[in-house]
């Protein structure tokens, strides 16, 4: 089933403007290694859920999979052949709203191999360009 809010305060709501790059989230927190994302736009529900069957598939119940987004933002569209006006139409799903340089997905308790494989088949399944990246323990 895929991912949305168990209750939000407005059913829905407007497109918006994704600018800028990501303040918070952009370091890889949980896991070893990350997939970041290198433009801003929308992911969907089923995006990310594939994204993480694809992960855990690879990873064969080892290590850790952790999805550091979720989709908020509710997207109306109209059903085919229905005439303008009649107002703004339902929810037909959810996406994630991501800037530049955010966290997607983490990996950890396995070897850079392995991750770097299961996050490459991860950034097949995303509508944006990412790239692999690792943990700095420096900071």
């Amino acid at each position: 089933m895929a991912m949305m809010p168990k209750r939000v305060k407005w059913r829905k709501s407007q497109r918006g403007k994704i600018r800028g790059k990501a303040q918070r989230g952009n370091k890889v927190s949980y896991g070893e290694f990350g997939l970041q994302v290198l433009g801003n736009g929308w992911i969907t529900a089923r995006q990310i859920e594939a994204g993480r069957v694809a992960a855990t598939h690879h990873l064969h119940r080892e290590g850790n999979v952790y999805v550091r987004l979720f989709p908020h933002k509710p997207i109306s569209s109209k059903p085919l052949e229905v005439r303008m006006g009649k107002g703004k139409a339902d929810a037909a799903f959810w996406v994630a709203c991501v800037r530049e340089g955010q966290i997607l997905f983490e990996i950890g308790g396995v070897e850079e191999g392995i991750a770097r494989e299961a996050l490459t088949r991860v950034a097949h399944k995303m509508p944006l360009r990412c790239r692999f990246v690792k943990r700095r323990h420096g900071m």
